[in-house]
């Protein structure tokens, strides 16, 4: 089966920037796949060569089955992109954008109404889709943009950062809608994000770019598991080092280290150890105060692969479109 998106040491340069600098990556069709990275790291111009904003330097790249350099005609009618910063004329209201649209796609009117009805339903624009753009906040801006980007049905969806600067709750409706589009039209969808929950909720696999390069990747659990133990923590009111003891004779403990009145376990399987620690805890008649759990985290992937940790605050952007320092 032809791959909905596939790169081989895919490469873009601005003059010395080497942003995008041998990207090797296959995604399957009906598939989420989260791509992560520090700013500046080459994810919003991987981006934008995928869907034809910019020509590759080097490399070679397919989307939908079609090359990015020399069929990106075929690539724009079969793709919708919601960017980080949507374009739309301020003077039309959200309905006129969208049948514009429509008609560029040379949908017929019967079925951009359709369409219209759907998108309008999925975004929950309601009734400011009659509203001059101009009014809509920032956060409507993203839908109406998001709208757009479906209003063809396309096969594949890329997503830059789509609930960047959203509070929880619009966050949580992106999710559910980009859940909806995979499960129900199954669509593929190239998420690029900086919440590291969103990658962990919604990616079936994620890739990690640093430097221009895929650094890492796999499916979120395999990327934690790699990258080490889990580790259970005690704070104990009484003698730590019986307490460390005590755990250390437990099968699946790799490691236990004393710092004051906490002891620290170290396990392949923490869920599966936790009860067992405090078992043996209490048969060692010992009283506990607290006793923690903690499994790696994707931000703990990140941190690990590209020595710096993913931030979710606002940024500004240079002129190539990535996130500056």
């Amino acid at each position: 089966m032809t791959a909905a998106i596939a790169t081989h040491d895919l490469r873009r340069s601005f003059g010395d920037n080497h942003a995008v600098d041998g990207v090797d990556l296959e995604v399957q069709a009906g598939e989420i796949y989260g791509f992560l990275g520090p700013n500046g790291a080459g994810k919003s111009t991987t981006v934008k060569v995928l869907c034809t904003l910019l020509s590759p330097t080097g490399g070679s790249a397919t989307v939908g089955g079609f090359d990015v350099a020399s069929q990106a005609d075929e690539i724009r009618l079969r793709i919708g992109v919601a960017l980080q910063e949507a374009s739309l004329d301020p003077k039309q209201t959200g309905r006129e954008l969208l049948q514009l649209q429509g008609m560029l796609y040379g949908l017929s009117k019967p079925n951009i109404a359709r369409r219209m009805d759907d998108v309008i339903g999925l975004v929950d624009i309601g009734s400011a889709i009659d509203d001059l753009v101009e009014s809509y906040s920032g956060g409507m801006k993203r839908r109406l943009d998001r709208a757009m980007s479906l209003i063809h049905k396309p096969q594949i969806l890329f997503l830059d950062e789509p609930t960047t600067g959203l509070d929880p709750v619009s966050r949580n409706d992106v999710w559910q809608e980009v859940r909806t589009l995979n499960r129900q039209e199954g669509m593929t969808i190239f998420l690029t994000t900086q919440y590291l929950e969103e990658a962990d909720e919604l990616a079936g696999r994620v890739g990690i770019i640093a430097n221009g390069r895929i650094e890492a990747e796999g499916t979120p659990s395999e990327l934690k598991r790699g990258i080490g133990t889990d580790l259970i923590v005690a704070e104990i009111d009484g003698d730590a080092e019986l307490a460390a003891d005590a755990v250390r004779a437990i099968d699946g403990i790799e490691s236990v280290e004393v710092h004051g009145d906490e002891i620290s376990a170290s396990t392949t399987d923490g869920a599966g150890a936790v009860s067992a620690v405090a078992v043996a805890l209490n048969s060692a008649d010992l009283r506990v105060t607290s006793l923690t759990l903690r499994t790696p985290t994707l931000d703990d992937v990140v941190l690990d692969v590209t020595g710096a940790k993913l931030s979710a605050s606002h940024q500004t952007h240079d002129s190539n479109g990535e996130a500056a320092p």
